[in-house]
């Protein structure tokens, strides 16, 4: 390995956030799938949960959108909402999910600097009534133009852009925070030697 390759993929590894993560529930393109992923990678997100209770699993995703993206995240799948939920909280404090509803907060009006999963829907329906079940809250991206929703890449992206915001304005990437088995594991798993 490279000196240049080591340092990269060190900081990666010293950049990935331990206390955010997105769930996806039912997204039926592997496109959409891979482009919520390269996001992931891009903000420092490391494990990306994926409920398939109602569409069959991907066997694979979108090779252009993620740009080999998943290869470098721990992504978790599940068949069943009660077992993908039942891991999710017990990693994360909260969770809350995009919806398009009256009560809803608006996304920048959020503390995403906390230990939180977000959780985004289908591409047709949203987030369904029996996933919504498990939230602590929903969230809104706010529009102004007459089409009131987004595609579900583009709402993830802005949604943890605004995280990557908010995380980095509090020191969040400023030193490693992944746990120390989590990270040897990585260490490992990305063939990262003591040195290069």
């Amino acid at each position: 390995m490279t000196p240049q390759r080591f340092n990269r993929l060190t900081s990666v590894l010293n950049h990935r956030q331990p206390d955010l993560t997105v769930v996806l529930e039912n997204v039926f393109d592997p496109h959409n799938v891979s482009a919520v992923m390269r996001t992931c990678d891009a903000v420092g997100i490391q494990d990306v949960y994926i409920l398939n209770d109602r569409v069959p699993p991907h066997k694979k995703w979108g090779y252009r959108s993620s740009s080999t993206a998943a290869e470098w995240l721990s992504v978790h799948q599940f068949d069943n909402a009660e077992e993908c939920f039942k891991e999710v909280k017990e990693k994360y404090e909260k969770l809350f999910v995009s919806h398009l509803g009256e009560n809803s907060a608006d996304l920048y009006s959020m503390d995403l600097t906390a230990s939180m999963a977000l959780v985004f829907g289908n591409e047709t329906f949203g987030v369904s009534d029996h996933i919504r079940k498990y939230a602590d809250g929903e969230f809104i991206i706010p529009q102004v133009g007459i089409i009131k929703s987004l595609n579900i890449s583009v709402a993830c992206a802005v949604t943890l852009y605004e995280a990557f915001r908010q995380k980095s304005k509090k020191g969040h990437y400023e030193n490693p925070r992944l746990p120390g088995r989590q990270y040897d594991d990585l260490r490992k798993q990305w063939k990262l030697p003591d040195a290069p």
